[in-house]
């Protein structure tokens, strides 16, 4: 049986599959999507810097301190010879006064 050389069935397959992908990506989006329109927070936003030091070791020791209190931290490196020290709103009071305390 000849093959009707102006007929477009050879593409019937290929538009069925990217059909499906469309179906299969909208329902992703739709499914595993924040639901929120609003731009989404970073997390040095979240942090609020405690102390900002000149060297990094120095940095270290005292998230170390904070850390054997109980304080979660992170440093940030904004420039070379200053890292600051991040710890969570809830948690600035105490770590304030562990800073302050703090011999570097």
């Amino acid at each position: 049986m000849p093959i009707d050389a102006g007929s477009l069935h050879f593409a019937v397959g290929p538009g069925i599959a990217l059909v499906a992908l469309a179906v299969i990506a909208l329902f992703a989006r739709w499914a595993f999507g924040s639901g929120s329109t609003s731009r989404p927070v970073k997390a040095e936003e979240l942090l609020t810097p405690v102390a900002t030091l000149t060297r990094r070791e120095s940095a270290l020791a005292l998230r170390a301190v904070l850390s054997d209190a109980g304080i979660r931290s992170t440093i940030r490196e904004p420039a070379a010879h200053r890292a600051d020290v991040l710890v969570f709103p809830e948690d600035l009071a105490r770590a304030r006064a562990l800073a302050l305390s703090f011999g570097a």
